[in-house]
């Protein structure tokens, strides 16, 4: 496909950007500001708005909207920004929203995702690449999310928290703290229940590599107190593998907390009944 194909009921602002072999369906929206890279497919019922930039091979479905102005109150029709890579699958009723003033005045997701219908990324976030968003996602403003990383249906992730690659997020999980790299996690709230370990297989890490980072994941986390506390105490041959460096940096950086291992949670609870008065 070399031309870019229109259907007269689209609507095409004059000052969009179409590249070659894109094409647009039936009563979709193109708003002025939206440059759209080659070979993208926009179904009908689309609209895409704002200060919008896709990149090319991208499919986009019925009723998805890109680009329009934020959920947010504070919002005041400033020129912020959505970046969307290449090869996105984008489908039904996903809404993907550009930056605020009192954030980074920009939304960037990175190449190769699928958002499933009805999912959603808030103003401010930042996506990496190759990730999979089940139905009714929701991540709130400011969220991080790093490349690799599969997240269940009607997940929902707070303002400010990170997930870290190749984690998984069981469905229905309510994230409210930091999820480490290589982690799966589930519930609400949300807890650590071990490692991804289907995820690192996949990813084609070693069995050398897997055995480095269930050590860093039983010195960090699978036992009381906080992450923080335990980094001290890694031994210095995990701290010189660049995975275990990863969790590390990761758990330095953090501003809301690391999400807490389940049986820790649960053994704290007990600990609390038992010293509760009677």
């Amino acid at each position: 496909m070399s031309e870019v194909l229109i259907h007269p009921a689209a609507i095409v602002s004059p000052g969009a950007k179409l590249g070659v072999g894109v094409s647009v369906g039936a009563f979709s929206y193109i708003g002025p500001n939206v440059t759209i890279g080659d070979n993208t497919r926009v179904s009908p019922h689309v609209v895409i708005d704002g200060h919008t930039t896709i990149g090319a091979n991208n499919q986009i479905f019925q009723f998805a909207s890109l680009g329009s102005a934020p959920q947010d109150l504070k919002f005041n029709n400033e020129p912020s920004t959505l970046t969307i890579g290449e090869r996105n699958v984008i489908r039904e009723y996903v809404t993907l929203q550009p930056g605020t003033a009192h954030g980074t005045m920009k939304t960037i997701i990175g190449s190769g995702n699928l958002f499933m219908g009805s999912s959603h990324v808030a103003h401010d976030c930042r996506v990496g690449d190759n990730n999979v968003f089940a139905n009714s996602v929701a991540l709130a403003g400011h969220v991080e999310v790093g490349s690799g990383v599969i997240i269940g249906g009607l997940v929902g992730v707070h303002q400010f928290v990170r997930v870290g690659d190749l984690a998984f997020l069981g469905a229905g999980a309510m994230v409210d703290r930091d999820v480490p790299p290589f982690a799966m996690a589930q519930g609400d709230r949300c807890h650590l229940r071990g490692l991804n370990l289907i995820g690192l297989r996949r990813a084609g890490f070693s069995l050398d590599e897997v055995n480095a980072i269930k050590r860093t994941f039983r010195a960090l986390f699978w036992q009381p107190g906080s992450a923080k506390d335990h980094l001290a105490a890694l031994p210095k041959e995990l701290t010189e593998r660049p995975l275990s460096r990863k969790i590390v940096q990761f758990v330095e950086s953090t501003k809301r907390g690391i999400t807490p291992a389940r049986h820790i949670a649960r053994l704290s609870r007990e600990e609390e009944e038992t010293l509760a008065p009677t």
